[in-house]
């Protein structure tokens, strides 16, 4: 009877320890740096219509302080890299304001090399695939600080940014 319950304390015990385990090794996530999977409150919602300028609500109440990335639409082709030229289309909006301060769709898409944008884009940009749609929330710090850009984006600003990428070069 003894030997019974010794084998299923250590049985307990190793599927114990075996859930606690994940099955890539610990190997870091696929996911952007600063990334949260989990939704945020009052983050704005981005339509998933490939192929169209993305309609996007107003954000509500505080924003998150850290870097927000969340995939509408999920790409099939080229990765892009920290080191990859991009051509996208892409909407901004304040958060402060709630307005569209800016979008490529009316003036076509946009080709830059990832490396000479903003920060937030440089770190929530890396694993996004051509063909996908990805919401960036950029906190001041990731994007143009006390300093803001002028115009529309003021000092302290939280930008919030729905990027389609379309070539990766």
């Amino acid at each position: 009877m003894k030997r019974i319950f010794v084998i299923l304390g250590t049985l307990t015990i190793s599927i114990s320890l075996l859930s606690s385990c994940t099955t890539d090794g610990g190997a870091p996530s696929d996911s952007p740096q600063g990334a949260n999977s989990a939704s945020v409150a009052g983050v704005p919602t981005v339509s998933a219509n490939a192929g169209e300028e993305a309609s996007i609500s107003a954000p509500e109440g505080n924003p998150p302080t850290e870097l927000y990335t969340e995939d509408v639409i999920e790409g099939s082709g080229a990765e892009a890299l920290p080191t990859s030229t991009l051509t996208v289309q892409y909407t901004l909006m304040s958060w402060s304001s709630g307005q569209i301060i800016e979008s490529s769709w009316a003036s076509g898409p946009a080709t830059f090399p990832l490396s000479g944008v903003i920060l937030g884009w440089q770190q929530g940009i890396p694993g996004m695939k051509e063909g996908g749609r990805r919401l960036l929330v950029i906190p001041p710090d990731l994007a143009y600080g006390e300093a803001g850009a002028g115009g529309a984006i003021g000092p302290n600003e939280t930008l919030i940014f729905v990027v389609d990428l379309i070539k990766v070069n």
